[in-house]
């Protein structure tokens, strides 16, 4: 903020710096009101999902892998089903969904937390998986570069996923590598967040561990029925599709990924309904937390939107990706392809436009090829945390801050490396 306030002073942009702070505080709100509907409508199924003992089951089945990663937390703890459901949703690229299931877990992860105000070790952990954006499917990307006209718009799944891996793989050794450096501080509540503000209990009903539940009589049908008719469909369509003479990849790109949304709904109602949950009891019993949620994220995306308002807006932004583009040149960076690398981590829409201009410049280009990888492969850094850490009032974020930017660099650099080997060779 201070950076983009000092650079205004001397370029002359203090009347856009000024509009800029006022239109970021504005769309924060915007935003977290935007975010209403979607977390009351997946914490809702959320719900019916843990009265049905479907979390339990899904904790229980990674729970050797999740407890090697998160030691601090109980193997049956609702943390761990929350954060399990947040990367399946990552994976997919069910961003809607990923969000609220974060947001749950980072609630479970505070019940746990003794130093209130405070991120936890297995918080860190959590939002450095999530910024480095381990995902399978960049159907954002995929679809500019078909609506572009390139030769191959899936091309950039594969590094895509190798890019996102190192990441990933680099996210998770340094968080571990700092939690042995930093060891927690004191227990001291002067100043910001109270304990009182933030402390959830698990004793409360929205925290108890619902065990795994069996269906019974002819309600053990009731999934795999569901799983058989949307296979069914998708046969039926893909068929359709080909014979209209559509190209068969666009099936796959343009129609299934919008069943993703609707089948996973309808896995989470059918599952409930199997085991005989009141489906809408539990809905709207979940779907309270939503507008809860949404208040207490506000001061913490408007600290953050605005300061990287006046960054972008103060010309700041243009003069580091100048300062930087003799060494992108060495790496084999193309130079158009910097402000994607430099804006992903701060804005989500912006990296979004910036790719999609690449592209529609010259869809088959190599810029246009890594630049689709990028935004296939990193993720908004500082959206994610303030998301996350305003839902329970954490003000002192310890090393994750630095964690998720290495994260990013590595995942800009092992963009730029896998979209130079694929697009050549």
């Amino acid at each position: 903020m201070l950076g983009g306030i000092f650079v205004a002073l001397f370029n002359g942009s203090m009347e856009s710096l000024t509009k800029a702070s006022f239109d970021a505080a504005k769309t924060a709100v915007t935003l977290a009101i935007s975010l209403v509907g979607a977390m009351a409508l997946w914490l809702g199924l959320m719900k019916v999902a843990e009265n049905a003992g479907l979390l339990s089951v899904i904790a229980r089945k990674l729970q050797p892998v999740m407890t090697r990663l998160f030691p601090e937390v109980p193997g049956d703890h609702p943390a761990m089903s929350a954060m399990i459901m947040n990367m399946s949703s990552n994976i997919l690229g069910l961003g809607n969904a990923a969000t609220p299931f974060g947001i749950k877990a980072m609630q479970a992860l505070e019940s746990l937390n003794k130093h209130k105000g405070t991120a936890t070790h297995a918080m860190c952990l959590f939002l450095a998986i999530n910024t480095s954006s381990v995902t399978l499917l960049p159907l954002g990307a995929i679809a500019v570069r078909a609506g572009a006209g390139a030769d191959d718009p899936a091309g950039i799944l594969l590094p895509s996923i190798l890019a996102t891996a190192c990441s990933t793989l680099v996210a998770v050794m340094l968080a571990k590598l700092f939690a042995r450096r930093d060891p927690y501080p004191p227990v001291a509540h002067s100043g910001g967040v109270s304990p009182s503000s933030v402390e959830l209990d698990l004793d409360q009903p929205e925290y108890q561990i619902v065990p795994e539940m069996q269906a019974e009589g002819w309600r053990r049908f009731m999934l795999p029925v569901y799983l058989l008719v949307f296979l069914g469909a998708a046969v039926f369509q893909f068929v359709a599709h080909a014979q209209s003479g559509a190209a068969p990849l666009a099936f796959f790109i343009d129609v299934l990924p919008t069943w993703l949304i609707p089948f996973l709904m309808g896995v989470l109602v059918t599952y409930g309904l199997s085991r005989q949950v009141a489906v809408y009891e539990s809905v709207c019993d979940g779907a309270k937390e939503g507008f809860d949620v949404a208040l207490r994220i506000i001061p913490f995306l408007v600290a953050i939107l605005v300061a990287i308002a006046l960054f972008r807006s103060s010309g700041a932004l243009d003069m580091l990706i100048n300062i930087l583009a003799p060494l992108t040149n060495l790496i084999g960076m193309p130079a158009d392809t910097l402000p994607m690398a430099l804006v992903r981590p701060l804005s989500g829409s912006g990296a979004f436009a910036v790719m999609s201009d690449i592209v529609n410049q010259d869809p088959n280009s190599l810029s246009a090829f890594i630049a689709s990888v990028m935004q296939g492969s990193t993720e908004t850094t500082f959206y994610v945390l303030a998301v996350y850490f305003g839902a329970v009032g954490i003000v002192r974020t310890r090393y994750v801050i630095v964690v998720a930017l290495l994260a990013d660099l590595t995942g800009v650099l092992a963009a730029v490396f896998w979209g130079n080997l694929f697009f050549t060779g």
